[in-house]
This record gives structure tokens, C-alpha cells and sequence, in this order.
């Protein structure tokens, strides 16, 4: 055990390392703030300005988040076992992180929706790929016992903090008219305020890293880390917790990264208040910060198996409530139930798939769990897509993810009741 890390188990406070660990929350918290509220709306200008309906438009933006989550379930198990060598996790974290940013200031290049649905897939995927690499951190930068407060912090400044560009960035893209700027400026003036924030608050992690867990660097890490991956792939039903612990978070935050991803394109294609909508997330972000806090403390006195299943039913209801939403009060109420139980399922879900994997394979196995996550969220983003364009009816579209939640919350009881 590090000294670090040894003298926040004894006081209880945050090392200096961890509060740089969750900085990293803080920065890309931002450009998921963004794409879940602005972005969107700005596609729908682009595609109304080249002559697509609402429900089209709705349609295919799902389609572009579904491509770059797919493009990390593919690329993001080979990626987290080659960062598993020792040296290797924090160049390639650099790299994602750095596509990302770079990506979502590009974003404000683009005049067609084609091209800009392309961009975004790209910083889609960098932000997603430098997820893999900062969640498997984690082990490193902490101990297990301290591994859901850490997590809770981490997803708890980073909605609080990420609120900060996005306030900032909403003065221009609601006010362009009265500062006397273009739509497309004040977008642009958007896109480099998150992308300099994400950047500016990842520096300190970069600067204070260190890989504690991994294997010696073999001869051929490439090859070497086909193969390993290979027989994770193989082993990995062995591991009976483990395998039905990333069946059930397949489908149980597949729902939730999709109701964030497409909760803005949703209240516009069936005609809420656009103002209305950012201002609701905006509350989301708010309310998610102290709760991910209780969670955290919670975590300490309950279980935090008991806590995850409590979050998967209230997000079942919050779905089973989206299929009949049609009123802007309804929108904000859905918002404040969102923001009350996301940090609480993300973090605890974290937390709990650290403890129960080996630390010395943790790039190996968040690979997995990304694919399981943020990578296979592009089912139900597909699904929502898909169903409401068969439909013309985007509450069809919505209500579906409940099924997700009631499968993911079968799984996730045999998980807890299986043997290590």
C-alpha cells in the first residue's frame, strides 16, 4: 500500500490522488452534460436545415450514438488489456483523452448533419475509450475499502462541476440573439468552453499517476494481449459473480446511459419547451450531486448490493412514467428522479465490479465492462430509435427500456447470490 493511500485510510480524507482522480469526473462529466442537452438540439437545427423531420432526426441521432458506443465495445477489451502492462495505462488514457477533447471542439467545423453526426462519433469515442482506462485506475489510486466513497465522489463533482461550462456555455447558446452572434457562433464559443474544461481539469491526473497494478511487459504486447484476452473470454464463465454481474449491467445501465444520451432528443421530438429542457437537466446535474454523496455514505451502513437493486426498480418506474410524458412538468419531474438515482447506480456499480475482480487485471476486465456499459448502450439507443420510427410514436420508443431494467434486476439478484 502506498503511503498515499495509507494515510486516507487512516484520516478518512481524500488523498491528494484521488481528489485528482475525480477531477477526471469533473472534466468529462462536461462533455456528457453537452450531449445530453445541447448537442441534440443543435443536430436538430442542422437536420431541419437540411430537411429532416423530428422523428428522423431523433432516429438517427440514436443511430450515431449506437455506432460509437459499438465502435468501443469492439476496440475497448484490446485496448484494456494492452493498458494492463505495466507503463502502458496512463499513455493510452492520454491518447483517448486527447481524441475526445480535440473532437469536441471540431464539432463546431461542421455545417452538414452528416458531417457533424461523423465528428461526434469520433469524440464519442475517444471519451468513451478514456473511460475504460480512468474507471481501471481505480485500483490504483485507492483501496477497496474506500472504493465506493472514491466512486461516489467522482460521479458527485463531476455533475456539480460540469454544471459550471454548461452554464456558461448556455448564456450564449440561449442569449446569441441578444449578444448579436449566429447560432453556429455561439455553438462554436460552446464547443471550445467544455473542450478547455475537460483538458484543464485532467492535467493534475496526468501529472500524478502512476501505474501500481499490471503485469510486466512481454515480448509482443500486442500479441500477448490477443491472447490474454482470448482466454478472459474463454475463463471468464468460470468467474460465475462476475459473468452474471456483467450480464445484469448489460441491460440494467444500458437503460440508464440511454435515457441520459437521449433524454433532450426525446422532449424535442414530441415539442417541449427547448429552454425548458436544458434548464430541467441542468436540475438533473444538481440534484445527482448530493445523492451520489448519500449513496456513498449509505453504501457504508447498507449493503451496496441492496442499494444498486434499489436504483434499477426506481429507474424501471422512471421509464414506465417517459412512455405517457407530454407536459413540461412532467419532463422536470422525470429530470429531478433521474438526477436522484444516476450517480447512485453508476458509482456503486463501479465500486462493486472493482472489489470483485483481481486489481493486477483491472484494464483487462473494465474493457469487458465497458462493452457491458457504455459500449452496449447502443441497444438501447437502436431500440428507441428503431421503435419509434415503426411506431411514429417516440413514448413506444422510451417505454421499452423498462424491459432492460427488469431483466438487468433478474440477473443482478443471481450475481449477488452467486459464489466467487
Amino acid at each position: 500500500m502506498s503511503d498515499q493511500k495509507e494515510a486516507g485510510v487512516k484520516d478518512g480524507k481524500l488523498t491528494k490522488l484521488e481528489k485528482y482522480w475525480i477531477l477526471y469526473d469533473v472534466g468529462n462529466s462536461a462533455f456528457v452534460l453537452l450531449v445530453a442537452t445541447i448537442l441534440p438540439i443543435y443536430f436538430n437545427y442542422l437536420a431541419g436545415q437540411g430537411g429532416l423531420s423530428d422523428v428522423d432526426a431523433l432516429a438517427y441521432w440514436g443511430y450515431g450514438v449506437s455506432i460509437s458506443t459499438l465502435i468501443v465495445a469492439v476496440i475497448g477489451p484490446v485496448l484494456g488489456t494492452i493498458a494492463d502492462t505495466k507503463g502502458y495505462k496512463k499513455p493510452i488514457f492520454t491518447f483517448s483523452m486527447m481524441m475526445g477533447v480535440i473532437g469536441c471542439g471540431a464539432l463546431s467545423l461542421p455545417s452538414s448533419w452528416v458531417v457533424f453526426l461523423a465528428v461526434f462519433v469520433i469524440a464519442k469515442v475517444g471519451y468513451s475509450a478514456s473511460l475504460i482506462f480512468y474507471d481501471a485506475m481505480l485500483s490504483d489510486v485507492t483501496v477497496p475499502e474506500r472504493m465506493d466513497q472514491v466512486s461516489s465522489q467522482g460521479y458527485a463533482w463531476g455533475y456539480i462541476g460540469s454544471c459550471v461550462p454548461f452554464i456558461v456555455s448556455l448564456l450564449f447558446v440561449l442569449g446569441y440573439d441578444a449578444i448579436g452572434i449566429s447560432m453556429p457562433a455561439a455553438m462554436t464559443i460552446a464547443f471550445f468552453i467544455n473542450a478547455g474544461w475537460w483538458l484543464l481539469v485532467t492535467i493534475p491526473l496526468l501529472r500524478c499517476y502512476k501505474q501500481t497494478h499490471g503485469i510486466d511487459r512481454p515480448k509482443h504486447v500486442v500479441k500477448d494481449s490477443f491472447l490474454r484476452l482470448a482466454n478472459m473470454f474463454r475463463d471468464i464463465r468460470k468467474h460465475k459473480k462476475i459473468f452474471l454481474f456483467l450480464v445484469a449491467f448489460f441491460f440494467y445501465i444500458d437503460g440508464v446511459y440511454t435515457i441520459i444520451e437521449m433524454a433532450t432528443a426525446y422532449g424535442s421530438a414530441i415539442g417541449l419547451d427547448t429552454q425548458g429542457l436544458l434548464l430541467a437537466l441542468l436540475v438533473t446535474q444538481i440534484v445527482a450531486f448530493p445523492f451520489a454523496l448519500i449513496f456513498g455514505k449509505a453504501a457504508k451502513k447498507y449493503k451496496n448490493t441492496s442499494l444498486i437493486k434499489l436504483c434499477i426498480v426506481c429507474y424501471f418506474c422512471i421509464a414506465l412514467f417517459a412512455i405517457q410524458l407530454d407536459k413540461q412538468w412532467e419532463f422536470w419531474l422525470l429530470a429531478v428522479c433521474v438526477g436522484m438515482f444516476q450517480g447512485g447506480i453508476q458509482a456503486l456499480s463501479r465500486s462493486y465490479f472493482a472489489r470483485i475482480i483481481p486489481p493486477e487485471k483491472a484494464g483487462e476486465f473494465f474493457g469487458i465492462f465497458d462493452i457491458c456499459g457504455k459500449g452496449a448502450s447502443f441497444m438501447g439507443t437502436a431500440l428507441v430509435g428503431l421503435v419509434t420510427q415503426l411506431t411514429q410514436n417516440p413514448g413506444s420508443g422510451v417505454g421499452m427500456l423498462a424491459v432492460l431494467f427488469a431483466v438487468g434486476f433478474v440477473f443482478f439478484g443471481k450475481a449477488v447470490k452467486a459464489k466467487e
